[in-house]
């Protein structure tokens, strides 16, 4: 992933009572394989991140995009660019964070892409080993815990995309008001809720499989493909397109699963972003014995589906209408 234009800024918080102060760097950093390197992994760290989706407001406040749009043009260098950033994120870090760290804002190519990723790193205490063979402290940065990072497709960006999230930032769990309020400094319109949109499309595939009334080992094939993809998209950082799913899922019929969510009330976009949360979480449970075949999707199990564990009963409270009309025909 060639690496464009590179930096790492410093924003200072020595304590409660003192604002944080940004320490600028005198330039880009120079290309280095330790550089490849460490864009990789924050690459990796980032898209493990739990995140908010969307695009940038037409009516934003935010300096961000238009900054970004005069850096494009080149009426703008790199490193004022990221200063202008680093110098908006600092009022974050004084408001919500208890330690400032270090801002890494990286422009690279990925393939046909081009992307703008930041993050606010910090640094960890370890151990290495010395010349000597003895133990010696060792700080390194702890791409984990990345408290801000954001990425940008400013392919999809300048191109204008209506529907492609192209705008990404950290969501994690119990910082609510620090990822709202990193939101606003980005200039981020309402961002879509990737854990939602992932149950919401897992729902329509469910749906999708029960309204095709699919053998157990068909349905279980393309519950597969379905979670290979959104996995393998969710680690690439990019949205899922459902008109690709729908053909992955169904090659005989191409264009029958994203008609089945066209057609019903999902409310789901073109491309939505993949949680992987939530894709660990979806499974479906199986089994066959004494002529009965029975298959049904994991979050079913306490809403469609009871198990009685004492008298060893599996409740289905929704009969699919297959079946049902199958039942109804025999009496």
């Amino acid at each position: 992933m060639p690496i464009l234009h590179s930096i790492i800024h410093r924003i200072d918080k020595q304590d409660g009572e003192s604002p944080a102060r940004v320490v600028p760097a005198p330039g880009e950093l120079e290309a280095s394989a330790a550089l490849d390197d460490l864009l990789a992994g924050l690459n990796s760290a980032y898209h493990a991140k739990a995140k908010g989706w969307g695009r940038f407001s037409d009516d934003t406040e935010a300096s961000l995009p238009g900054a970004l749009a005069r850096y494009l043009a080149d009426e703008l260098d790199f490193t004022e660019l990221t200063r202008e950033l680093a110098h908006a994120i600092a009022p974050l870090v004084d408001a919500h964070l208890p330690l400032g760290g270090h801002l890494l804002v990286v422009d690279h190519r990925q393939g046909e892409a081009r992307y703008l990723i930041m993050a606010l790193l910090h640094h960890r205490e370890g151990f290495g080993i010395g010349e000597h063979l003895e133990i010696v402290p060792s700080r390194q940065l702890n791409l984990s815990q990345m408290t801000l990072g954001a990425r940008l497709d400013i392919g999809q960006w300048r191109d204008g995309s209506a529907s492609h999230p192209y705008l990404s930032y950290t969501r994690d769990r119990g910082g609510r008001k620090l990822a709202d309020a990193f939101a606003e400094v980005l200039g981020a319109s309402e961002p879509l809720d990737a854990s939602q949109e992932t149950r919401t499309l897992l729902k329509a595939f469910s749906d999708y499989v029960e309204s095709e009334d699919l053998p157990e080992e068909t349905s279980r094939e393309k519950t597969d493909t379905l979670i290979d993809y959104a996995s393998d998209q969710a680690s690439r950082g990019e949205p899922m397109t459902l008109e690709e799913l729908s053909e992955l899922v169904d090659e005989q019929q191409p264009k029958a699963f994203y008609e089945h969510i066209r057609n019903s009330d999902y409310g789901l976009a073109p491309e939505i972003p993949p949680d992987k949360r939530t894709l660990k979480a979806f499974k479906r449970f199986t089994g066959r014995a004494a002529g009965v075949s029975i298959s049904f999707d994991s979050h079913l199990l306490g809403a469609a589906v009871e198990y009685d564990e004492e008298n060893d009963r599996l409740i289905i409270k929704q009969v699919p209408t297959g079946l049902r009309k199958q039942l109804r025909k025999e009496e």
